[in-house]
């Protein structure tokens, strides 16, 4: 690109010379100028780099990284049960003094229960860089809602436990979160390639009062036919409460890479049904667990079916046309899927996952723009069409625009 602006500069300038120096001055002296401002930009292209260079080496206490010592990650041992963390007791009588002490303010805080959306990403960028857009779409979806619904929210991008990457990083963040956040009542773990694409549905909590862990999945499949897709852990509430605490103590000892993870993902794989021979996950995991100590969890895990709490991608993006068509928002099921979860895609990576790149970016954008004609459309707006991030207006300001918000509010309800 310099050589290409130099080769320009240079044809400008022998065009100049041949009308006549005039008042511009001479070939020579401007060759001179754009030697000066050569050896000037290469001064600075230098001084740029030592100085980038010399950044790096600061850490974010100030200190030069070179002093600074690192800690060496410690891989478990595979004869002895994994812990994420010291045993805690009596969680259950420790909130409710916490509660005590620190009474609610708010009215509607008091009325409903808190929950707290949580979710997150790698702590690098994607190898892909539509990846990173998709994850700020994914995040913005996230924020809609909870804004909607007055629900917190909270984003991680760091591994707490190196030894729980992948597949397991959620479980010591959502133990963390409990331990840190005793006021909340559910903790809501959503992945980052699901959305939210019925943005007026309101999860019934209600039905809930009785269970302690609620995912998407059927009881038939799980039981009795033992399909390790019988449940699904992209989107769960969990409460905070001891019996949560003590799921996940059980749950993790499957979780550290290495040779503890890939020797249970071949108990795994052994003990359900249509599973193939890879690294034990934490779906998987939670079947098993389920399975071969039902008596003790099983009373307190809702399998959720009655709306989509996990919807399968390919089975609904080619529906948005026909759910906009005859239907409205609010239902949570089949005709306004309540969320798209795109199993299979992995955004981040330059040749995907088990589908084709560009076939989950289109998809992806589909879902993403359907679930944000939603937000538009109170501000009057909307996307040129589903996949476009264009948007055009389809009603002009009103001069009472709180009784046309209340005019939505009834066609939604």
């Amino acid at each position: 690109m310099k050589i290409t602006v130099l080769c320009g500069m240079m044809t400008f300038l022998v065009l100049r010379g041949t009308i006549g120096a005039g008042s511009f001055g001479t070939p020579a002296q401007d060759f001179e100028e754009i030697r000066v401002h050569i050896r000037s930009a290469v001064r600075e292209y230098h001084a740029a780099r030592v100085l980038s260079q010399v950044e790096e080496k600061i850490g974010a206490d100030g200190l030069s990284s070179d002093n600074v010592e690192e800690v060496e990650e410690v891989p478990s041992d595979p004869a002895k049960p994994y812990s994420m963390g010291p045993k805690i007791r009596d969680w259950d009588s420790q909130r409710e003094q916490w509660l005590s002490e620190n009474q609610r303010t708010t009215s509607r805080l008091q009325e409903t229960p808190r929950v707290l959306l949580v979710t997150g990403s790698q702590p690098s960028s994607c190898e892909n860089s539509e990846g990173d857009h998709f994850l700020l779409k994914s995040i913005k979806n996230k924020l809609d809602y909870a804004r909607l619904h007055g629900f917190e929210i909270f984003y991680n991008m760091a591994h707490l436990d190196q030894e729980m990457a992948g597949f397991w990083a959620k479980l010591p963040l959502l133990r963390k979160l409990m331990l840190t956040n005793p006021g909340v009542e559910w903790i809501w773990w959503m992945d980052s390639d699901a959305l939210f694409t019925d943005m007026s549905f309101e999860v019934p909590l209600e039905k809930y009062e009785s269970y302690n862990l609620v995912m998407h999945g059927f009881d038939e499949k799980v039981y009795k036919q033992k399909l390790w897709t019988g449940l699904n852990t992209g989107s769960f509430f969990i409460r905070n409460c001891q019996w949560s605490l003590d799921l996940l103590d059980a749950w993790a000892p499957m979780g550290p890479k290495g040779a503890i993870r890939n020797k249970a993902g071949e108990l795994l794989s052994k003990s359900l049904t249509g599973r193939s021979n890879f690294e034990a996950d934490d779906q998987s995991a939670l079947i098993y667990l389920l399975i071969t100590q039902r008596l003790e969890w099983a009373t307190k895990v809702l399998l959720e079916n009655t709306y989509y709490l996990h919807g399968y991608w390919v089975d609904l993006v080619g529906k948005y046309e026909e759910n906009m068509a005859k239907s409205h928002p609010g239902f949570g099921d089949d005709r306004w899927p309540f969320i798209t979860h795109f199993v299979g895609c992995k955004p981040c990576l330059k040749n995907g996952g088990d589908y084709p790149v560009d076939l989950c970016f289109k998809q992806m954008e589909r879902a993403f723009t359907f679930a944000d004609n939603q937000i538009l459309d109170v501000l009057g707006f909307r996307h040129r069409k589903l996949g476009s991030p264009r948007v055009v207006r389809i009603r002009e300001e009103s001069a009472d625009p709180l009784k046309m918000h209340a005019k939505r509010l009834d066609m939604l309800s």
